[in-house]
C-alpha cells in the first residue's frame, strides 16, 4: 500500500489516518529534528513505553506523561525516588508498567553520565545513518536497521534500559535521523537532513 490521499488532498504514510491525534502528530511533529535534551529524553521514554502497545495508546498518555514527568526534565526525573515511582504505578494516566517506569528514572541518570561526553542529543545523532530508506509501500519500510542496533547496544553498554533495536528505529524515525514517510507523502524530506 502507497500513500493515501486525506480529505485535504494531501497524501500521507496510511498510519496517520484512524485517529485525530495521530494525524495531527504526524503532520506537525513526526520526523522533525529534536535537538534538545528533554524533547530526546521524552522520545526515549515514550519510544520505550510503547513498547509491545499502539503508538495512540501512547499518544493519548502523552499530556499525563508530560506533567508528572516534570516535562521531562532530566535532572528533575533523575531524582525520583522509590516513593515517586510507586506514585506513578499508581496513576491510570500513563503506561503503569514497572519495568518501564523504573526505567524511565534510569535513563534519566543514564543521560546526565553521557553529559560528560556531548549529551544524549549527540550521542544518538552519532549513529544515524548518512542515507535513509527511500519507501514507495508500506512494505518497504524497514523496523530495525544496522544503526539502530549499534545505537541500542551502546546506550545498553552505557545502563539505558528499554532501547532495544527496534525501539531506536522508531526513535530515529519520530526524530528526522532517518526519514521513512512513503515518498509521495506530503511530509517527505522535513527533517530538512536528507534531499527530497
Amino acid at each position: 500500500m502507497g500513500a493515501v490521499v486525506g480529505e485535504d488532498g494531501r497524501p500521507r504514510t496510511p498510519w496517520a489516518y484512524g485517529h485525530p491525534l495521530l494525524l495531527e502528530y504526524y503532520d506537525t511533529e513526526w520526523g522533525e529534528p529534536v535537538t534538545d535534551e528533554a524533547g530526546m529524553f521524552e522520545r526515549v521514554v515514550l519510544e520505550g513505553a510503547q513498547a509491545g502497545l499502539s503508538w495512540l495508546t501512547v499518544l493519548k498518555k502523552r499530556p499525563r506523561y508530560r506533567e508528572v514527568f516534570a516535562g521531562f526534565d532530566v535532572d528533575a526525573v533523575a531524582a525520583f525516588d522509590d516513593a515517586a515511582v510507586e506514585e506513578l504505578l499508581a496513576d491510570p494516566g500513563i503506561i503503569r508498567n514497572r519495568g518501564k517506569v523504573e526505567s524511565a528514572v534510569n535513563n534519566a541518570r543514564r543521560t546526565i553520565e553521557l553529559r560528560a561526553d556531548g549529551g544524549l542529543v549527540a550521542f544518538i545523532e552519532s549513529f544515524a545513518p548518512d542515507v535513509t530508506p527511500e519507501p514507495r509501500t508500506v512494505a518497504e519500510i524497514p523496523t530495525v536497521s544496522a544503526e539502530s542496533t549499534a545505537l541500542s547496544k551502546a546506550l545498553r553498554a552505557r545502563g539505558f534500559r528499554f532501547v532495544g533495536p527496534t525501539t531506536m528505529h522508531a526513535l530515529f524515525e519520530a526524530t528526522g535521523l532517518i526519514d521513512t514517510h512513503l515518498m509521495d507523502s506530503w511530509r517527505r524530506g522535513v527533517s530538512g537532513r536528507f534531499p527530497r
